[in-house]
C-alpha cells in the first residue's frame, strides 16, 4: 500500500543521523511518551491496560503526539513495546501492574525452540496502522521513528519468560545449547527485519534497534549472540523509501567496550548510554557514523541551571573531539524516568537548542 503524507517541515533529526550540517543539535528522548506526563496517565487509565493502549492505534497515536505537542522535540517515536514480536509468535504476553512483562509460553526447551516461527506480520497490523495514523497526524512537523528490540534482547525475554536481573535461563541455554540459541536468534532477526520494514512501509522515517540486554554478555559472546544478529537485521532493512533515506540507529545499553565494532554494523548512528564519555566515543569511532546520546536521565531531577550546565558540558565534549557539532542527536543515555518533572524536559529542550545554536555561531 502506498501512503501519501505531508512534506517534512523539520528534517534536522534526519540530517544529523546522516552526518549532514544542521543549524542546531536535534533532540528526542527515549520513552518520551510515558508516565511522567499527566496527559499520558489520563489516556492510559482510559485505555484500561498497557496492552490495551499499545494495541489501539487511536490511543497509541494520541500518546505518541503528546510530547510533540508539549515540547519542541525534533522527532516522534512510535508508542509501542519491544515485545510485540514474541507476542505475535504466540508466547502470550501480559503486563502485570508493577511486575513488568510476562510470557505464558516461554521458549525453554528444544520442542519450543523448534516450534518457533517468524510471525505473520498481519498479527502486528495494529502497529503498522498506528505508524500510518501517527505519520498522518504529525502532518510533517517532525520525523517519526519506528523501532524494535534486538534479536538477543527479545530472546532474553522469550527464554526467561519475562524480565530478569541475572538472565540465568537464557545464558544457560546459550552455553549448554548454543545451537538452540542461534536458532532463536535467526528467527528473531528475520522477524525484526520484516517488522521494521513493515513500519517503514507504513510511514516510519527512521528506525532504531534497542539492544537493552547486550551489555549483559561477556566479550566474545556479545559479538556472536547479539551484534552478529543486529548486523543481519541491518543488512535486510530498506535504507530508503521513495528515494528518501531511512536512517537506522543501534543502541546497546552497556555497549561501551564495543563501540568500534558496533559502529561497523552498517547502522547510520550509534546510541550511547550515560556511562560513555561522548567525546571519547567520537574519537574512537570517528565521523563515519552519527552519535546519539547520552545525558544521564537523573540530571532531569536537578534545577534548570544545572540541567543547562550538563547540556553545555555534553555538547562541548562532542564538539571538542571532532569538527563541530554536526552528526550528533542529543538524547538521554536511557529512558526517561516516570518521576521526571515535565518542566525539566522543557528546560532540557530549550537548553539543547539554545546552546547548540550559539556554539555553531561561534
Amino acid at each position: 500500500m502506498t501512503h501519501s503524507f505531508a512534506p517534512l517541515k523539520n528534517d534536522t533529526f534526519i540530517r544529523a543521523l546522516l552526518r549532514q550540517p544542521t543549524d542546531y543539535t536535534p533532540l528526542w528522548l527515549m520513552r518520551q511518551a510515558g508516565r511522567y506526563l499527566p496527559e499520558y496517565r489520563e489516556v492510559r487509565q482510559r485505555a484500561g491496560s498497557f496492552m490495551g493502549l499499545a494495541t489501539n492505534p487511536d490511543w497509541a497515536t494520541a500518546v505518541t503526539l503528546q510530547p510533540i505537542d508539549r515540547f519542541g522535540l525534533d522527532a516522534a517515536i512510535l508508542f509501542s513495546d519491544i515485545l510485540t514480536i514474541p507476542d505475535a509468535m504466540g508466547l502470550g504476553l501480559t503486563f502485570a501492574e508493577g511486575e513488568g512483562p510476562r510470557f505464558a509460553h516461554p521458549v525453554q526447551d528444544e520442542a519450543a525452540v523448534k516450534a518457533l516461527t517468524v510471525p505473520d506480520m498481519d498479527r502486528l497490523r495494529y502497529v503498522f496502522d498506528a505508524v500510518t495514523q501517527i505519520r498522518t497526524e504529525l502532518a510533517g512537523r517532525v520525523p517519526l521513528i519506528g523501532f524494535a528490540g534486538s534479536p538477543w534482547t527479545l530472546a532474553c525475554y522469550m527464554v526467561q519468560g519475562g524480565g530478569s536481573t541475572d538472565h540465568h535461563r537464557v545464558k544457560t541455554m546459550m552455553y549448554r545449547r548454543p545451537d538452540l540459541m542461534h536458532r532463536i536468534l535467526e528467527i528473531n532477526a528475520a522477524a525484526v527485519a520484516a517488522y521494521l520494514n513493515a513500519q517503514i512501509d507504513a510511514g516510519a522515517q527512521a528506525v532504531m534497534l534497542f539492544d537493552s540486554w547486550g551489555g549483559a554478555l561477556a566479550d566474545g559472546n556479545y559479538q556472536r549472540f547479539s551484534l552478529h544478529y543486529m548486523r543481519s537485521v541491518i543488512g535486510r532493512l530498506q535504507r530508503s523509501k521513495h528515494g528518501v533515506p531511512v536512517p537506522c540507529i543501534v543502541f546497546t545499553k552497556g555497549g561501551g567496550p564495543w563501540l568500534e565494532q558496533i559502529a561497523a554494523s552498517g547502522a547510520d548512528a550509534l546510541g550511547l548510554d550515560w556511562t560513555v564519555n561522548l567525546g571519547e566515543a567520537r574519537t574512537r569511532v570517528g565521523d563515519r557514523i552519527g552519535l546519539q546520546g547520552n545525558l544521564d536521565p537523573a540530571v532531569l531531577f536537578a534545577e534548570p541551571a544545572q540541567i543547562r550546565a550538563e547540556v553545555e558540558r555534553t555538547l562541548h565534549s562532542y564538539a571538542a573531539a571532532g569538527s563541530g557539532l554536526d552528526g550528533h542527536v542529543f538524547n538521554l543515555g536511557h529512558g526517561i524516568s516516570q518521576h521526571t518533572p515535565p518542566e525539566a524536559v522543557a528546560a532540557l529542550v530549550e537548553a539543547v537548542h539554545d546552546i547548540s545554536r550559539q556554539m555553531r555561531q561561534g
